[in-house]
């Protein structure tokens, strides 16, 4: 039974990180910026987001980070989609996704995922 957990919560972080480029996304098409900058802050910054992740945080990252590095940039990164969903006006969902985030987190953690 807890094998089956820990393969849900590794799905779950996948998932997550999928959230976390919709976040940035999201965030980008809804500014007051003007059509141009909106295509290229909504198409831009989760593409700038998944290379630096492909780069430093995926598990066949190419430059992985040492902890406690690892865990800073994705806490960083991570933080910085809830702050995007939070202006966009999207209040609850970036409360939620905090929430789910640190629950998942800690637990891959605490099972060495």
């Amino acid at each position: 039974m807890l094998a089956l957990i820990k393969n849900i919560n590794l799905g779950l972080a996948f998932f997550l990180e999928l959230a976390l480029l919709a976040s940035f996304g999201y965030w980008g098409f809804t500014t007051n910026w003007g059509t141009i900058a909106r295509f290229g802050l909504g198409l831009g910054i989760p593409v700038l987001v998944a290379i630096i992740w492909g780069c430093f945080e995926a598990p066949r990252a190419n430059w992985p980070l040492p902890e406690p590095w690892h865990l800073l940039l994705k806490l960083a990164l991570f933080g910085l989609g809830v702050v995007a969903l939070f202006v966009a006006g999207r209040r609850e969902l970036s409360i939620t996704f905090a929430v789910i985030f640190i629950i998942n987190t800690i637990l891959a953690y605490v099972w060495a995922q």
